[in-house]
């Protein structure tokens, strides 16, 4: 039987399958909290990953962003072998794992050249790199763009098509971003449409990346939640994504997002990696898991050990 993933624990995680994974989120009604980590700048805390930290302040899920799949770098990990950097993680940490992987144009991307987000080849959503997070246990892609990159909601449709025939039988594919990625067509309400969401979910997405109310000029819950119930219909989960840098903002703040949040129906609920850099300020972490799912869910997650 499976659980809620809000109930599971590192040892129910770690059996799932895609399969399971889905329901156990479904199942979980609007209250997983999943947060993004970068792991190739210094830790918070010097000799704990940002990804550990997040995981220890109420993070149901944990997101990898400019994770490089050719160079494998996460500061403050163990020493492993490159293939077992993600299974090190997931072992230290009992949650499950998802990747971010950007279908950029090489010619704007170039432009990015030099800054912190400059894309490398073992981040782009290539086939091969996804057969690589596979073999390397991750049990989610993130097809989504970071700031200035230029990733286009085609490019990522076209992106799904080629990565859903490779892995889509095992691993959760999820599509969409949180801001334009420095597509000016797309900013605003143009960053997802319902259009787009049919040609995500036909491409073989199973979770819909979508902005959270509050985070993108003219993203109300309304329209969002007009979003969640187009995905639903077709079959997919939301995730609702803070990614612009609000989870660095008062506690105050991050749970009005969070409440807009469940209130537009999303399965999975996002909080960004830049409270800094590395991570969201790890008090709205918790700020943010309580206002979804309380105190009682909260600190059991939080204080439960990755052995049982």
């Amino acid at each position: 039987m499976v659980k809620r993933l809000i109930d599971c624990t590192a040892g129910d995680v770690a059996k799932m399958g895609k399969k399971d994974l889905l329901k156990s989120i479904a199942l979980s009604e609007g209250r997983v909290l999943a947060c993004e980590t970068i792991g190739a700048v210094p830790p918070y805390l010097e000799s704990v990953t940002n990804a550990e930290f997040a995981a220890g302040m109420g993070a149901d899920m944990l997101f990898l962003n400019m994770f490089d799949v050719e160079q494998p770098r996460i500061y403050a990990l163990p020493p492993v072998e490159k293939m077992e950097t993600i299974r090190e993680l997931k072992r230290l940490t009992g949650r499950a794992v998802a990747v971010n992987l950007e279908p950029a144009d090489p010619a704007f991307s170039a432009g990015a050249a030099g800054q912190t987000w400059a894309l490398t080849e073992g981040r782009r959503a290539t086939v091969r790199n996804a057969r690589t997070l596979c073999e390397m246990g991750a049990d989610m892609i993130v097809l989504t763009g970071n700031p200035g990159i230029g990733v286009q909601n085609r490019a990522i449709t076209e992106a799904l098509k080629a990565i859903s025939r490779e892995v889509g039988d095992r691993m959760i594919l999820a599509a969409g971003k949180m801001h334009a990625s420095g597509i000016l067509s797309e900013a605003g309400e143009g960053i997802i449409t319902e259009a787009d969401i049919g040609e995500f979910v036909k491409a073989g997405a199973d979770v819909v990346l979508l902005p959270a109310p509050g985070t993108v000029p003219g993203i109300t819950p309304e329209y969002v939640r007009g979003l969640v119930r187009c995905a639903h219909s077709l079959g997919a989960l939301t995730v609702t994504a803070i990614g612009t840098s609000q989870e660095g903002a008062d506690r105050d703040t991050i749970r009005r997002i969070a409440l807009m949040c469940k209130m537009t129906g999303t399965d999975i609920h996002h909080i960004g990696d830049s409270g800094y850099l590395g991570m969201a300020l790890p008090e709205n972490i918790m700020a943010y898991s309580i206002a979804i799912k309380g105190v009682r869910h909260t600190y059991r997650r939080m204080v439960r050990s990755v052995n049982r």
